[in-house]
């Protein structure tokens, strides 16, 4: 399945803030940290950019970010240059490489390659190959690996120089690692939760998944409670658990087929509708959907859940995205919560900093500082707010760079 794949590494080049960074050995939890303007909000944009460059063309993705020059890091000429390699569902270590100009000032695909490597050594197979809307793709991509087998190559066209060849081609079920590969950018999700969009929340309607902005709760609550009522007894008991001062949650149809929740408050003898509990308690349940969700999204990607939520709950949300991801969806998340922080392995934390203008990434577990201190007993997010991780000299082992530094 498309949401076993998991992003091995991400290289951006020229892309905003990012001249030239490299995140390596991605886990299944990556939790990213840095200042105000380090690069946070940028790094998950490339994961939009990607699934607004495959959804519609890349000449729309980069017209929706002010156009190509916006996009352009300061002073470089170009091209912007993405590379994700992820484990694709049979195991294998799959590289696509994306590579966008700009021509008679619209943007284009420079180049597009989706490739496997023939062993540790080999020279990398390329079975998508396709400059500006042109290209050739391996047709008998089920019997890569088979001796004595001829690759059997095609010739194609697109009909925009701006669409993706893993758009086009992902259609067809002989091409299925390409086909994978477009299910799974198709199905990420990038959190853009606004709880003033979830409070008010649609009551009619239909809807699986919870949206980007959290708009759809309570019609995706409606969805688990009618179709999967083992998922959102879950996810009620979960907020019993979780969430302080609610000692139950209870859900009740309505006759014209609505769903009303109501949270009851330990304090008080009658229970609140789901309109009247705070923003915090609205999030975290909206989270908890968008966690227990039936089918995860191969990648989730959440920028600072902890926006209106009590610093409290931060141990109890870490717990439930590793949950999420030992299900199957890959988790990114951005955090400025110290507490959230402490409820993360070093190996997970990466750190953005940003010097002249453009950004760095660091891995926290390469610092020998910080891991003598937490074998020590020390927490990272107490390090962090101590100012631990902005030490000079302390953070690089020199030998293992992760990304470019300043």
């Amino acid at each position: 399945m498309p949401g076993s794949m998991q992003i091995e590494s991400l290289n951006i080049k020229n892309y905003r803030c990012f001249r030239d960074i490299e995140l390596n050995n991605l886990t299944r939890m990556t939790i990213v940290v840095g200042a105000n303007g380090s690069g946070k909000s940028s790094l998950f944009d490339v994961f939009t950019f990607l699934k607004d460059a495959l959804t519609q063309n890349v000449a729309t993705a980069v017209a929706r970010r002010g156009g190509y020059r916006e996009l352009l890091s300061r002073g470089q000429t170009g091209p912007i240059e993405i590379v994700v390699k992820f484990r694709e569902s049979g195991g294998r270590l799959a590289t696509y490489r994306l590579i966008v100009n700009q021509e008679s000032g619209r943007a284009v695909v420079e180049r597009e390659v989706l490739s496997y490597r023939r062993g540790q050594y080999g020279k990398p197979w390329h079975f998508v190959d396709f400059s500006r809307g042109e290209g050739m793709a391996i047709t008998n991509e089920s019997v890569y690996g088979m001796e004595g087998v001829v690759e059997q190559r095609a010739e194609y066209k697109l009909d925009d120089p701006s669409i993706l060849a893993i758009k086009g081609l992902g259609q067809f079920r002989e091409f299925k690692v390409v086909s994978d590969f477009r299910s799974m950018i198709e199905n990420w999700h990038i959190s853009d939760f606004h709880i003033a969009d979830a409070r008010p929340s649609a009551e009619v309607g239909y809807a699986e998944h919870l949206s980007t902005r959290g708009d759809n709760v309570a019609l995706v609550a409606q969805y688990l409670y009618e179709n999967h009522p083992q998922q959102f007894n879950k996810v009620l008991m979960a907020m019993r658990q979780r969430v302080p001062g609610v000692s139950d949650v209870e859900a009740k149809p309505t006759e014209d087929g609505r769903l009303v929740l109501r949270f009851q408050d330990g304090s008080f003898q009658d229970p609140f509708i789901a309109r009247y509990v705070s923003d915090g308690t609205i999030k975290m349940f909206a989270y908890l959907v968008l966690l227990y969700d039936p089918n995860p999204h191969p990648l989730l990607a959440v920028e600072e859940p902890e926006n209106q939520l009590y610093p409290a709950l931060m141990r109890e949300l870490v717990e439930e995205f590793y949950d999420y991801a030992q299900r199957g969806g890959q988790v990114f998340v951005s955090t400025h919560s110290p507490d959230f922080l402490n409820g993360a392995e070093l190996d997970e934390i990466r750190w953005l900093v940003k010097v002249d203008g453009f950004s760095s990434i660091r891995r926290a577990s390469e610092s020998e500082l910080l891991q003598a201190l937490v074998h020590e007993g020390d927490l990272p997010g107490a390090l962090w707010r101590q100012g631990v991780f902005d030490l000079p000299g302390m953070l690089w082992r020199q030998d293992q760079p992760e990304g470019t530094r300043p």
